[in-house]
């Protein structure tokens, strides 16, 4: 054990009571559990020989632990872990008030199926004291020591540790019970967040809802009526073969026009082909006038998305069109490709071009048409719970990111025998 050396230079064991006022001390302030633990490691030091030291505290179900480690860092502090699964187990469900061993790493108290200890055996925590920290007479977590040499510790050292144990427990049972209340409020003021980005973009869906629906009344008003009014006054005058087929030229035309319209409308092909043929239909037709374009779709999901429910998919489906009109009208652009992917529980779908860009005169970021379609685009991508994020350098790169978790549905295809999303991978021991 470390010692002192008094004013005649002779060495002298540390006196506990002074190093537990300066604990203490040392605790006064902080608002912060591992910053409040950081700040006592050295003084408990003088007080017991330690490579590991680490604060347990359970939740008031004691269902889960949440570790707090200084120095060395382990899994234990990586995650919550349920207390079933614990090495300590047996002071956390208030079995006992201590535990003691010369050897954790062969002793089954420790180590057993389903215990959390790769902790113990890769750094090789031999000696352990773990003591119980409690609150009114209530087991809130544990204070444990740890060192590699093998049977450093005895009963003297668990009464040692007891001590430093009744000091930190209250402190970090009001540092654990504010950590609580901030984080409620993080997630109430989340909340809140999310419910008025949801309330302004429904207006905002509602808003641009209605301008499509003008748009369309227009295009059919303007285009469609006047074509077959213009096509009903020269069959009144057809006396001729030629006049008849011109007619019929002018039918047939009119009709394209009219399917071109229902088609923006209602992306029928999206149900009867697939999102992937869907959009090489549209990049093709975004593009017919410019016959120099390069198109790509590369969809490496295995036909996810199409597994989605109905309005996530359009609604992606819109987000993609959005992108591809404004790259084939204002970026002046040679390739255009879309791609999905799908990587821990996240589907990514990918708009890029090689465009003019911001550097350019007319630029897919900076035209009014298209900064109305980037608000659109946003607003169709905050409903769906996705995040949408793009630049404009060296082209236009569109990125949409669509978490697979609970809160997105599937439509009929996505059920037994469907390959689930990946899971999100965990971090294994530091």
């Amino acid at each position: 054990m470390r010692q002192e050396a008094n004013r005649t230079g002779a060495a002298t064991e540390p006196n506990p009571l002074v190093s537990l006022l300066r604990i203490s001390r040392h605790l006064a302030g902080q608002v912060e559990i591992r910053a409040a633990l950081r700040s006592v490691k050295a003084e408990i030091e003088t007080l017991l020989p330690i490579d590991h030291l680490d604060v347990c505290l359970v939740d008031e179900a004691v269902t889960w632990n949440t570790s707090y480690e200084v120095g060395l860092r382990t899994r234990w502090s990586l995650l919550q872990t349920p207390v079933g699964n614990s090495p300590i187990r047996s002071i956390l469900l208030g079995e006992t008030d201590y535990m003691l061993t010369d050897n954790a790493v062969e002793d089954p108290r420790y180590i057993f199926e389903g215990a959390l200890a790769q902790p113990i055996i890769k750094h090789k925590l031999r000696s352990r004291v773990n003591v119980a920290m409690k609150v009114l007479g209530r087991t809130i977590g544990a204070l444990n020591c740890s060192s590699r040499t093998p049977g450093l510790y005895d009963m003297e050292t668990v009464e040692r540790v007891r001590q430093i144990a009744d000091v930190l427990a209250p402190y970090f049972y009001s540092l654990k019970a504010n950590e609580k209340a901030k984080h409620a409020a993080v997630v109430r003021a989340e909340a809140q967040a999310r419910e008025e980005g949801l309330r302004q973009g429904a207006f905002e869906l509602t808003r641009v809802l209605e301008q499509e629906r003008q748009r369309i009344g227009m295009d059919l008003h303007d285009q469609t009526l006047a074509d077959l009014t213009r096509i009903m006054r020269a069959l009144e005058k057809a006396d001729s073969e030629a006049d008849r087929a011109r007619v019929i030229a002018g039918i047939r035309d009119c009709i394209q026009d009219l399917r071109g319209i229902i088609d923006t409308a209602v992306p029928s092909v999206l149900d009867m082909f697939g999102f992937a043929h869907a959009l090489r239909i549209h990049l093709e037709r975004a593009v017919e006038d410019i016959g120099t374009t390069s198109l790509n779709v590369d969809d490496s999901t295995g036909g996810l998305i199409d597994r989605l429910d109905a309005n996530t998919r359009i609604s992606l489906f819109r987000i993609a069109q959005e992108a591809i009109n404004n790259a084939g009208r204002h970026s002046q652009a040679d390739r255009i490709g879309v791609t999905l992917s799908c990587w821990d529980g996240e589907l990514t779908m990918t708009i890029a071009d090689n465009g003019i860009g911001l550097s350019g005169e007319v630029s897919t970021c900076r035209s009014p048409k298209a900064t109305g379609g980037i608000a659109h685009m946003r607003t169709r991508a905050r409903l769906v719970a996705a995040d949408f994020s793009m630049t404009c350098d060296n082209g236009t790169r569109i990125v949409v990111r669509l978490p697979l978790g609970s809160g997105v549905g599937y439509g009929p295809g996505f059920g037994e025998g469907s390959e689930a999303p990946p899971a999100d991978a965990r971090k294994e021991d530091a």
